[in-house]
């Protein structure tokens, strides 16, 4: 259908199932592939264990030895990875098929390996998500009481896991999806999957920061930017008829001094936001290489095809600005031309063509990016 469709009926409403949402899919990752991952250094991977007939729950965290896998049962056990298209260049290329959403939305790709009965339980996440059947068949079950009578089912958690799941699930559909085959759900849906067979299942998460979240960041910068002689105030004080209370026009001074930081500046707000949602809430940090090339060096190594690869970490938007840009990577900000943000913003790589269609200014911030380690120069006789 139109994304515009999806968008309008279905995004941030109710559950949407897409047979054959990628016809013919060849999962670009194999069971091996991913419990490789899962024992390297820095891999955020988890290990959940069921025992249906005590109903028990087990959750051990990665890195994991390798002698550990084939010692696995046949059954009950699923093994998850986040962020694998930080990882993975193929992995990373499904996220092209997402054009329809603004990619600084997209969180991660988590693959998940489910032996034949494996499942994480009945749970609900509060951000939207595209459950994308990679190998195998897993039967999905969600409760969607919420979208069809306007009453959201409960949600209370367990206390004898570790893991967040429901007391009472109660679903009202069901649906076994095979390789290709995708689920929608918006955020507050509860479901849970259970694996028919041995089964890869692709999650493309949405980031979605709570208000709480949002605020408590927002509030530490504006602490962190403002000036110390900047304090409430009162050179109008009267004397008080009680002196205890704290009337209205102390509280209007308050108002006063808290309006000082600027917290309603949308550009401030803009710069603000543009830097938190470009960051990971956890990630791989680029790091500066360890030997440095001129610029000189870079722009003529580029001119004989080499090509300079962003770190799959390093996250960027942009944003208008009056008749300019600002340019967000990793957390920092750059005034830049519109094309330029554009431009940088989109590309996973900047070869001798995009390079030197930038202006100076938009070269200044790749060879800065460069500099911290954002970019890579890759030579062409590199592999």
């Amino acid at each position: 259908m139109p994304a515009a469709d999806f968008l309008r009926e279905y995004w941030q409403k109710r559950p949407l199932l897409i047979r054959n949402a990628f016809p013919g899919f060849e999962s670009p990752l194999s069971p091996e592939d991913l419990a490789g991952l899962a024992c390297e250094d820095g891999v955020l991977a988890r290990i959940v264990a069921h025992e249906p007939e005590h109903d028990k729950w087990m959750l051990r965290h990665g890195p994991f030895p390798e002698e550990m896998f084939p010692a696995m049962p046949h059954h009950d056990w699923t093994l998850l990875v986040q962020d694998v298209d930080k990882w993975d260049a193929d992995v990373r290329a499904l996220l092209d098929r997402f054009d329809f959403l603004p990619r600084w939305r997209i969180d991660d790709v988590m693959i998940s390996f489910a032996a034949p009965g494996g499942s994480v339980g009945a749970h609900v996440d509060q951000y939207d998500v595209f459950l994308l059947q990679g190998l195998g068949h897993r039967r999905w079950q969600i409760d969607n009481r919420a979208a069809t009578t306007g009453i959201a089912p409960p949600v209370h958690f367990r206390l004898d896991v570790e893991l967040r799941l429901l007391q009472r699930f109660t679903p009202d559909h069901e649906w076994v999806l095979g390789p290709g085959d995708m689920l929608y759900l918006p955020p507050g849906v509860p479901h849970h999957g259970v694996a028919e067979d041995a089964c890869l299942t692709y999650s493309i998460g949405m980031r979605a920061p709570s208000a709480a979240e949002l605020l408590g960041d927002f509030v530490d910068t504006l602490a962190g930017e403002a000036d110390e002689a900047q304090r409430y105030r009162d050179p109008d004080l009267a004397p008080p008829k009680d002196t205890n209370e704290i009337d209205a026009a102390a509280m209007e001074r308050a108002i006063e001094a808290l309006n000082v930081l600027r917290m309603n500046d949308p550009e401030r707000l803009g710069d603000w936001f543009g830097r938190f949602i470009t960051l990971y809430r956890s990630a791989g940090e680029a790091a500066p290489p360890q030997e440095t090339r001129s610029r000189i060096e870079i722009e003529w190594d580029l001119q004989q095809g080499a090509v300079l690869h962003r770190h799959p970490w390093t996250r960027m938007a942009w944003r208008r600005s009056g008749k300019q840009a600002r340019l967000y990577a990793a957390g920092q900000d750059f005034a830049l031309p519109v094309r330029d943000a554009q431009r940088i913003a989109a590309a996973d790589s900047l070869d001798r063509d995009t390079y030197v269609a930038l202006s100076d200014a938009g070269c200044d911030v790749v060879q800065a990016l460069l500099g911290e380690g954002h970019y890579a120069l890759v030579l062409p006789e590199a592999d």
